[in-house]
């Protein structure tokens, strides 16, 4: 080993000082990350990135047409990626990478591919670093926004390459050696784009190059200094020794790419550019300071955090007059004003949202302003975007969104434009089925998607009627009564496909009859990756009318222990064979209970609305401890956008948004003995939890700001107007805190 190479060993272990200091230095990114696509432990990549910036970046160990492109348990790395995807599900766009080779010019992606060891990679949400064993060379990566600063470190004694790939999909390179940097665009997509998106680049070097050229996978690579077409790359040589570039991009055109890179980096150097990501990590996640609890506990909190703050991508650029613009992915037009992109409503609208509504409500706002310009633009309120409408997974969650932050009194978005919008999207299909609302017509007339019309029919059915009933809530709180009225008589949709000869939600044929395949096991149509085991949960507005349906607070409670207490048994239905949430749920071993997907997240919370708050502290400890850890492979399924992250967050500090449309935080079990959380306007709110510990996850008393507490619930307000709770945990239930029927969250049927 040479003693280059024994540098660079040493060296990829050591954080820099001041990570020690802040709740930055506890994020593992890698986590999730030992995954595949038969088995997901989170699905995720060690994202180098800000917290909801345009840009990402990652080290990537599969070929570039692969969205599960990190894969824990590989060995060879391909290069360092800018990416935007927000799942392996929906894939990427706009992606390209750079690579450090030494000692001979190798540019095709098998042909670069270096090995690497997990013991010489360092990887921070501010700071990713790694040896490059094949190459000898040290790669570094920092970002901002919009762009990444990058140190590469070769051996003295061989030639030094940088290799920049442009991948499939439609791309092109011009390297301007008198300017020392490499241009171009690039097209690639999976869709939700118009034809004339493309992502603008500029890598600026700070060294000049030495030679240079360009290449395409299966052709030769050669000297010339521009190359278009399908998959085509650059190549640049340079001295040995430490070398830095820049790198940045636009979705607008190639002059707003400029103004960005000298807005956000400048002339500052890489340590500065990782140090302030590391401040700005520091104080995003410090809006929740923690106090107590297991080292890997704080890892996991820390890194949830980090990953619920990723998504959604800011899609806005700020030009050369300071105006906020942004291309639109649905019409193609560049627009001022803001928008984002990259998440799933699906998933996120559960408590994503409802997080964003107590640590960062002015950028929600911004959220649902982006929402609505989206609906301008396109005719259609987006679902799941990436950048624009894809067509992946049900319901019609930004209606979720805009009910979310009114509840909360977040309300700068044009709340009438919304219910026009939500007025136009409830009443008809669209163009494909993840907007508009698919199956309207016989949820229009029936009351109910019909199982034999439209896919996924009970899991519609239900969604959408929580859907309508957010809808209710904006169009009552903007004064619109006609459209109140319209929605209000939705609202109990829900009961139009309880079976009570069963007691589940079942699947309905247009003639009223029941669906004669079921069984409570079966995934698929007319669910959505579940089964009724996990659907028949999700009457989030109305968990009273529910417990009616199932025979009152008993049967109720009967019903919730028997998901833990059954045989994890699947029917693979409709999708005809294992899909990986099955295998998921089987592999965690908690009966019917697949936490893995986001469908019955919320179920254990369910029980203080039948007066036994105690069963839900059990078991949301439960699972903090079993299927959370700060490790590769430390989620039981696909962390979704940050969705599976924000219940652990939320469960952590002691409480869960059920009802996101509501102004109550369903009360759980804090995990750490003392939670801060530090609001915008300077407030502060602490959940203390006395006599905490592992074994002591119940909690026998309570009090609000001083005095006695007897209520399974906290309000949005009672937050927000900073004060603290203070819970006396114990190792045995207490049957009698928070039981009697003035004490259990709110229910729309409480109003009948």
């Amino acid at each position: 080993m040479t003693r280059f190479r024994s540098f660079l060993a040493v060296s990829a272990l050591l954080p820099s000082v001041a990570a020690a200091d802040g709740p930055a230095s506890l994020v593992n990114p890698l986590q999730g990350s030992d995954s595949t696509m038969g088995f997901s432990h989170g699905n995720t990549y060690p994202a180098v990135a800000l917290p909801f910036a345009m840009n990402a970046w990652s080290p990537y160990t599969q070929p570039c047409k692969d969205s599960f492109f990190y894969q824990y348990r590989q060995n060879k790395l391909r290069g360092l990626r800018q990416t935007h995807q927000p799942s392996p599900w929906i894939a990427d766009y706009a992606a390209f990478s750079v690579m450090p080779v030494s000692g001979k010019l190798v540019c095709d992606e098998e042909g670069r591919a270096s090995e690497f060891s997990h013991a010489e990679e360092l990887s921070h949400p501010y700071h990713y670093k790694v040896r490059m064993e094949t190459w000898d060379t040290l790669a570094e990566v920092a970002p901002t926004e919009r762009c990444a600063s990058f140190r590469f470190t070769y051996p003295e004694d061989k030639d030094a390459f940088v290799i920049f790939d442009g991948f499939p999909g439609g791309s092109s390179v011009e390297i301007q050696p008198e300017k020392k940097r490499i241009v171009g665009h690039v097209r690639n997509n999976h869709g939700g784009v118009p034809e004339n998106f493309a992502n603008h680049f500029i890598l600026q070097f700070d060294q000049p190059f030495l030679d240079q050229g360009t290449w395409q996978p299966g052709g030769e690579t050669n000297g010339d200094l521009k190359r278009e077409g399908d998959h085509v790359g650059a190549w640049v040589k340079v001295k040995p020794g430490v070398v830095t570039f820049r790198a940045v991009s636009s979705f607008i055109d190639p002059a707003q790419a400029e103004v960005t890179l000298g807005r956000e980096i400048g002339g500052k150097s890489f340590d500065e550019i990782r140090d302030a990501a590391e401040d700005r990590w520091n104080e995003t996640l410090g809006r929740i300071e923690i106090e107590g609890g297991l080292p890997d506990q704080r890892r996991t909190f820390y890194t949830a955090l980090y990953r619920a703050t990723l998504f959604p991508h800011r899609l806005n650029e700020i030009g050369a007059d300071g105006k906020s613009r942004y291309f639109s992915p649905y019409d193609g037009k560049v627009h001022e004003g803001v928008m984002f992109t990259d998440s799933g409503f699906w998933d996120t609208f559960r408590c994503v949202h409802p997080l964003f509504n107590i640590l960062f409500p002015e950028l929600n706002e911004e959220i649902l302003q982006g929402v609505l310009a989206a609906y301008d633009q396109s005719g259609w309120l987006p679902a799941w975007a990436s950048p624009g409408h894809r067509g992946c997974m049900i319901g019609n969650h930004a209606f979720s969104l805009f009910a979310d932050a009114w509840a909360k009194g977040n309300r700068n978005f044009d709340a009438k434009k919304a219910v026009a919008a939500m007025l136009h999207d409830s009443s008809q299909q669209g163009p494909i089925a993840s907007i508009g609302r698919d199956g309207a017509p016989s949820y229009l007339e029936r009351g109910y998607a019909s199982h034999d019309k439209t896919h996924e029919s009970v899991a519609k059915t239900l969604e959408y009627a929580y859907n309508d009933y957010c809808a209710m809530l904006v169009a009552e709180g903007t004064g619109n009564k006609e459209a109140a009225d319209v929605f209000r008589g939705r609202t109990k949709n829900y009961l139009n496909v309880w079976d009570p000869s069963v007691q589940f939600m079942r699947g309905r044929l247009s003639n009223g009859e029941w669906d004669p395949g079921f069984s409570p096991v079966r995934w698929g149509s007319p669910f959505t990756e579940g089964c009724s085991w996990h659907y028949t949960w999700s009457v989030f507005h109305d968990v009273r009318g529910l417990i009616g349906l199932m025979g009152g607070d008993e049967a109720f409670i009967d019903k919730l222990d028997a998901v833990f207490q059954a045989d994890p048994d699947v029917d693979t239905g409709a999708y005809g064979g294992m899909i990986h949430e099955m295998t998921e749920m089987v592999a965690a071993n908690m009966g019917q209970y697949a936490h893995g997907n986001q469908p019955i997240q919320h179920m254990i919370y369910l029980y203080p609305y039948a007066g036994k708050p105690w069963k839900t502290q059990a078991r949301a400890r439960e699972v903090m401890t079993r299927l959370y850890h700060p490790t590769p492979d430390g989620l039981c399924g696909d962390e979704d956008n940050g969705q599976t992250s924000a219940w652990y967050v939320f469960s952590a500090i002691g409480m869960y948004p059920v009802n996101p449309a509501s102004d109550q935080y369903v009360i759980g079990s804090p995990l750490f003995d003392k939670a801060t959380i530090h609001l915008p306007d300077g407030k502060e709110f602490t959940v203390t939890a006395r006599q905490n510990g592992p074994m002591r996850p119940y909690i026998h008393h309570a009090t609000l700001n001083g005095r006695q507490y007897d209520l399974s619930y906290l309000t949005h307000g009672t937050i927000t107007a900073g004060g603290g709770i203070v819970f006396d945990m114990d190792s045995a239930n207490n049957t009698i805190w928070a039981t009697h029927e003035g004490a259990r969250p709110g229910s729309m049927s409480d109003a009948d």
